[in-house]
């Protein structure tokens, strides 16, 4: 289930050592512009289907879909310009959250290889007892990703990205009614998690 009271720990918790999301730093978020959440997406802007993802990085369902579905569909329908696919991030914890923030880090070109090392390493990074184990198991990934730690630490710093981020998971999953993860929604029809086969069918019959 999304668990909401648990988002705003995302922005109260510090990560020891003064490391992680800006939770140390002075919040000049007010005398600032807004900041644009750039959307996710994969494949042709105008295909004739669109397949919005809503996933966590720590949500094990997430992982599967990511590790077993999503070649398949990258491959058959992505690929082949039928599916745009977009994906939007849910945060059911503050481990969600600065995931999501470092497969942001930069320009967001390296947005879905970080994502797909986020899901096929979940034991491994979110593993360690406190956010400082944590944090290293983020800059290890960064780093395999040709970040260097300075600028790992300077995207997980970023506190008035952090919130633009959380108040833009509010407003997409409430529009979708978003209550587990994954969910998809085909052409503004929103489902439950799915095998591919099953998945595969809604998209061709979306397609006509």
């Amino acid at each position: 289930m999304l668990r909401r009271n648990l988002i705003l720990s995302a922005l109260a918790t510090p990560v020891v050592g003064g490391f992680g999301p800006a939770f140390a730093q002075e919040d000049k978020s007010d005398d600032m512009a807004p900041i644009e959440v750039k959307e996710m997406f994969l494949g042709d802007e105008n295909a004739p289907v669109e397949l919005i993802e809503y996933a966590s990085f720590t949500c094990p369902h997430c992982a599967t879909f990511h590790t077993q579905v999503f070649p398949l569909l990258k491959a058959q329908y992505i690929d082949t310009g039928k599916v745009k696919f977009v994906t939007r991030e849910v945060y059911f914890d503050r481990l969600g959250l600065w995931g999501a923030m470092l497969a942001r880090c930069g320009d967001g070109s390296k947005y879905f290889g970080i994502s797909d090392m986020l899901y096929k390493r979940q034991r491994e990074w979110t593993q360690g007892d406190g956010g400082a184990v944590i944090a290293e198991n983020l800059k290890k990934i960064g780093k395999i990703a040709g970040f260097d730690e300075e600028t790992v630490d300077a995207c997980l710093q970023d506190r008035p990205t952090a919130e633009a981020m959380l108040e833009r998971f509010k407003e997409t999953t409430a529009e979708h009614g978003v209550q587990s993860t994954p969910t998809l929604v085909i052409n503004g029809v929103t489902h439950s998690n799915m095998g591919f086969e099953a998945l595969a069918k809604l998209l061709d019959e979306a397609a006509g």
